[in-house]
């Protein structure tokens, strides 16, 4: 038998149905796939009661759905007041993607729903999903997660104590937990902990903690923040550490010993204070040269020089406003300080007849302090370039450009018998930019490598700048600001060197060809099939020992397919046919199934290595990985590691990896890694 009464006129009014009814004068019970809806609820359960006379009053019995706009909320008992939007729940479960809540009752109104002893999963319930059981959970819905009382974990393991916690319900869930363990020759055995918890909205606070046999104990507190949609608004992060080092702590990279008592301070910030203002800020304070090389190696070897610097900047309508500072809170490297830069840069701008100008001025203080005490370094300068370049391009394939500019630089400190005076310097610069494009389309077609028609793009570019004297007033100017080492062609023109304070007099011709074959690509637009770049310089004016013709660069790029990708730069002699540097790379995987890359690094006399990374899915949990470097100059491998990388749920990824160093380092010969890091949160 089945019952159905379809009232369809007005909102509020009620359609129900059931598989049997029974109707009195006081209650219209629906039995059997019961189902009833009144525009702004639907519920369905095993068994539904309905006061007769007002229809107000809804009590729904086993399996109840009850389904409100996007939120969805299961019970076995569940009574609803229709008059006023409110209800209570018994044995409940509700949830909104990836967050999933149940607990003993509920009860609430459209706006907030209160649920008592309550345990909050983020991502399916399983064993190793984070989890929180809590006194109550206020969820708003589709708007954030409140919770009172809360002690937080990993699947049934709960032993972290969250007095209260609020959740944005369209972020990801705002925790921070990370552990590494294993065992190294010189550490001994180790374990670390990084646990960050929420304390306010868009706050992590906690401790970062690590235990080392042979070294002690090192702690100190960590956390990050972020504002806005993913931390649009702003974002950073922070990492400390102390310990007193009771192992071989050896000597610093200035041959001085370590000290017993070590520490670092980690913190990263950037902000969009608003739509023209940014800023950004960088803090690396380490009280020895090799604390974090120790202690932290997957953090110190990216960056192996700390920078610390903090820079605000303003974006008008066609010019940059920036102050930038840069400070050195250690003793043990040179670092160029800014106490600060002011800058101005001028976009390009049309002036008359088709001539664009180009303008930047700075005012700076500079320091620069030895570390081992030798002389201080320090200069106040003011700079401003400008430049006019008028763009002449006839057709489509010519371009020709040339640029006539000046750039007076004033410094209040200058060097000498009497360290006192002022220095102003006025260099004047006369080049042009030229191009010649060329194209040609070839009708290929190959399925097996994707390729669907060629093009070949023809680049031939040809600069030239002529600065004479730009070395005059070097005896007399702190050279803070100077040349580093670099095996790549420099910047050519007098605006874009930031070497100003060691400029050298240019006279120079730089040739340079480029060559890019293209296909459509399946998606969008086109890919790029291959790419040939060659370029080098020719001085006019020399220093003693330079060539005329300077090294000669390559840069090759080569994907026929997306599973294949080489990649290779050299450094030529061109006069005697020297090989200078060569660095190269060669990547073949098969989606996420395996990848292998063989690449190397060669610069003469100085390095001659090899590397492979390979990386094998075994299967849907377990994954395999090798990395080794090669030395071929002492004939041995640097590094050899081999490791198992294992998913647990998509929510955690563990890492096992052995590694075998050889060589004098710091490191230890062998190691043994323990690594666990979430990737769902």
């Amino acid at each position: 038998m089945c019952a159905a009464v379809v009232l369809r006129a007005q909102p509020g009014e009620l359609v129900f149905s059931s598989d049997s009814l029974d109707a009195n004068d006081t209650e219209t019970r629906l039995i059997g796939h019961a189902r009833i809806a009144d525009g702004s609820i639907l519920v369905t359960a095993d068994e539904i009661h309905l006061d007769s006379k007002t229809r107000t009053l809804v009590t729904a019995i086993g399996h109840v759905v009850a389904t409100r706009g996007a939120t969805r909320l299961l019970a076995e008992h569940l009574t609803y007041h229709r008059t006023d939007g409110t209800f209570t729940a018994d044995h409940v479960r509700l949830g909104v993607d990836p967050y999933y809540v149940s607990g003993d009752s509920a009860s609430g109104t459209v706006a907030e729903i209160t649920i008592t002893h309550a345990t909050l999963t983020y991502g399916e319930p399983g064993p190793w999903q984070p989890a929180m059981t809590a006194e109550k959970i206020i969820y708003a819905p589709n708007q954030r997660l409140r919770t009172e009382n809360s002690v937080l974990g990993i699947g049934p393991m709960r032993f972290i104590p969250l007095p209260k916690l609020t959740q944005d319900i369209h972020d990801s869930f705002s925790m921070h937990l990370a552990g590494d363990g294993g065992f190294d020759s010189k550490l001994g055995a180790y374990a670390s902990v990084d646990i960050h918890l929420p304390t306010t909205a868009g706050v992590l606070l906690g401790l970062d903690t690590a235990l080392y046999s042979n070294r002690g104990v090192m702690i100190g507190p960590g956390g990050g923040y972020s504002r806005g949609a993913e931390g649009a608004d702003a974002n950073g992060f922070f990492r400390t550490g102390y310990i007193n080092d009771r192992g071989n702590k050896g000597v610093d990279v200035l041959g001085r010993p370590v000290p017993d008592n070590r520490a670092y301070i980690e913190w990263q910030h950037a902000q969009k204070i608003t739509d023209n203002l940014s800023l950004t800020a960088e803090l690396n304070w380490w009280k020895d040269s090799e604390v974090l090389r120790d202690f932290r190696p997957r953090e110190f070897f990216p960056v192996q020089e700390p920078d610390t610097f903090a820079e605000a900047t303003y974006a008008g309508k066609n010019f940059f406003v920036s102050a930038f500072t840069r400070a050195q809170p250690n003793n043990f490297d040179v670092a160029q300080e800014r106490l600060p830069e002011i800058r101005f840069d001028l976009m390009p701008l049309p002036v008359a007849a088709g001539i664009y100008e180009l303008f930047n001025a700075s005012a700076a203080v500079l320091r620069e302090t030895e570390p081992l005490g030798g002389p201080r370094l320090q200069s106040t300068r003011l700079d401003a370039y400008y430049a006019l370049e008028r763009p002449i391009a006839p057709t489509e394939w010519f371009a020709f450009t040339p640029i006539v500019g000046a750039r007076v630089t004033h410094y209040a400190d200058t060097l000498g018998a009497i360290r006192a005076g002022n220095y102003t310097r006025t260099l004047g610069e006369v080049g042009f930019d030229t191009a010649l494009r060329a194209a040609g389309t070839f009708d290929y077609k190959n399925t097996v490598w994707g390729i669907d028609g060629l093009r070949h793009l023809v680049t031939p570019r040809l600069s030239y700048r002529y600065i004479p004297e730009a070395d005059k007033g070097s005896a007399q100017i702190p050279q803070i600001d100077r040349e580093t080492f670099s095996t790549y062609l420099p910047p050519l023109g007098l605006g874009d060197t930031r070497n100003l304070d060691a400029l050298h007099a240019t006279n120079t011709l730089r040739l340079g060809l480029d060559n890019t074959i293209q296909t459509r690509d399946g998606t969008y637009g086109s890919r790029d099939l291959f790419s040939l770049n060659i370029a080098s310089d020719f001085r006019f004016k020399r220093a003693p020992g330079q060539r005329p013709l300077t090294d000669l660069h390559t840069d090759v790029a080569f994907a026929p397919a997306r599973w294949l990708s080489v990649d290779a730069y050299s450094r030529l002699t061109p006069q005697t046919g020297t090989l200078q540097e060569f660095n190269s790379g060669l990547k073949i995987h098969d989606g996420a199934a395996w990848s292998a890359r063989v690449s190397n690094n060669f610069l003469r006399h100085q390095i001659q290595d090899y590397q492979f990374d390979g990386r094998l899915r075994v299967n849907d949990s377990f994954s395999a990985l090798t990395r080794l470097r090669y030395d071929a100059r002492t004939r041995r491998f640097n590094e050899q590691a081999y490791g198992v990388v294992q998913d647990l749920d998509r929510t955690w990824r563990i890492s096992y990896v052995v590694s075998l160093y050889s060589g004098p380092r710091r490191e230890s010969h062998f190691g043994f890694n323990v690594q666990v890091e979430a990737i769902s949160f």
